[in-house]
């Protein structure tokens, strides 16, 4: 059809059916752009999520929280300076203060960090001047945590966290600053552990659910009266009554042992842990001796006897009888070896056929002697005071050894007398001005160990 045709046809319809139509054609056009019921709701589910402001120090909370505390954490949030920043209010007194946590790391220093936290040298030589006296923030070590409380650009409190229980406070109080040390106070809780030995204590002990350093500390309290590589039998026991230490109700960590009790060969020794009235802490039995001897049993942690005491041996490189006035302990090379007692090095460094060698003097008559280390601890040298225990050296092979093994000889007088037989002088018992306070502390905590020890018997029965 040709365009004046449709013309001609359009005249020939009335005007008021045109104008109807137009209506028409108008509402029809907008009654299409409204949306249908299902596009409606589909739009009504969609939630759009505005980009998050970013955070500044007004808003950014961060109470004490160090990594060995088990606290929930927050999710980070990182700071222009690529700083970690954590909110967290486990304070009620301050949980309306905004506190700007940032983590010490290696080659921080003072000024780097408040450039982290955003502030200069304004805010920070007014403090140091104010302190300058102490000693406060001078040692700042990875892990440590600043903290600091910003108002308007001015720092009005700074946090050194140290530890999950110490912590510095500076606050500034009429244009001075002051600080305190504050230290928490941990809630510290009672744990028994109790186990037999089938093949050795460090497993026996770890399947009782003991770390390996308390595992130690039990072989260090009966370490006197027990060799622990020589005389530990397949049925020997152990239980142990240790210090759990808690804080906001999470636990950070073990404390001593309290009390404890080994069955070696059907004999059971049981000690306790009481501080006197000088603040000194040690070990005694029930009956307040020390169970500490003048003398450790043996010089090397759970080593393996691989050669005893015995005038008639014959040497395995010279194959000619030799006496053999000690005992090896076969360990890996770098094996710490512990001073037997306390004493006064007479001797480090070479000596002919025992290679490297330290020789301490305890008292009048008693040396002792070890032989065929790796290396001497530094600083050992003639002259200096040991401590029991105190690590002098390592294991190795120097000198006339066909492997790595400590050799030990003790001496009563010049005489050489067998390590493992020798009588062990006995160290002071307790004064009878102590014994009733602890008589009061070890009575419960003994009766503890057997009311545990019996029902741990009967549970696995």
């Amino acid at each position: 059809m040709t365009k004046q045709k449709i013309v001609s046809h359009i005249k020939q319809v009335p005007r008021t059916h045109l104008i109807v139509m137009s209506l028409c054609v108008v509402l029809l056009g907008f009654v299409s752009l409204l949306p249908s019921k299902e596009v409606a709701a589909n739009r009504i589910q969609i939630e759009l999520s505005a980009p998050a402001p970013a955070p500044t120090t007004a808003t950014l909370n961060a109470e004490p929280q160090l990594a060995n505390v088990t606290d929930p954490v927050k999710p980070e949030v990182q700071t222009s300076s690529n700083q970690n920043v954590q909110d967290i209010t486990t304070d009620p007194e301050e949980a309306s203060e905004s506190w700007l946590r940032i983590s010490v790391r290696s080659g921080d220093n003072l000024t780097t960090l408040f450039q982290k936290a955003g502030l200069g040298p304004n805010q920070m030589y007014p403090l140091l001047n104010d302190i300058k006296p102490s000693k406060a923030l001078n040692s700042l070590k990875p892990g440590q945590q600043l903290e600091f409380l910003i108002d308007n650009g001015n720092l009005r409190k700074l946090r050194h966290v140290t530890s999950a229980l110490t912590s510095t406070l500076f606050t500034r109080a009429d244009e001075q600053w002051r600080f305190e040390n504050v230290v928490r106070e941990p809630e510290i809780t009672h744990v028994y552990r109790g186990g037999s030995i089938d093949q050795s204590l460090f497993l026996a002990g770890e399947k009782a659910g003991l770390t390996q350093k308390k595992i130690m500390e039990l072989a260090g309290i009966f370490g006197w009266d027990v060799d622990f590589a020589l005389d530990i039998r397949q049925g020997d026991s152990f239980g142990v009554i240790y210090e759990e230490r808690w804080l906001d109700g999470k636990k950070i960590g073990n404390g001593y042992i309290v009390a404890a009790e080994f069955t070696n060969q059907g004999k059971t020794f049981q000690a306790v842990r009481f501080t006197d009235s000088n603040d000194r802490a040690d070990y005694f039995t029930p009956s307040g001796d020390s169970m500490r001897k003048a003398f450790l049993r043996t010089p090397v942690d759970f080593a393996r006897i691989s050669s005893r005491y015995n005038p008639n041996r014959k040497h395995p490189i010279f194959k000619t009888n030799r006496p053999h006035r000690g005992v090896d302990y076969a360990a890996p090379t770098g094996t710490p070896i512990k001073a037997s007692g306390d004493g006064k090095v007479i001797l480090a460094g070479r000596k002919g056929g025992y290679g490297k060698t330290v020789i301490l003097q305890h008292g009048e008559r008693y040396t002792t002697l070890y032989a065929h280390m790796s290396r001497i601890k530094p600083g050992m040298k003639r002259g200096k005071r040991v401590k029991q225990g105190e690590t002098i050296g390592y294991v190795g092979s120097t000198g006339y050894a066909t492997g790595p093994h400590l050799h030990y000889e003790f001496r009563v007088s010049g005489v050489h007398r067998n390590p493992l037989t020798v009588p062990l002088p006995q160290a002071k018992p307790l004064p009878k001005k102590e014994m009733a306070s602890f008589r009061l502390q070890s009575q419960p905590l003994l009766a503890q160990l057997d009311t545990l020890r019996n029902t741990q018997l009967a549970s696995a029965e």
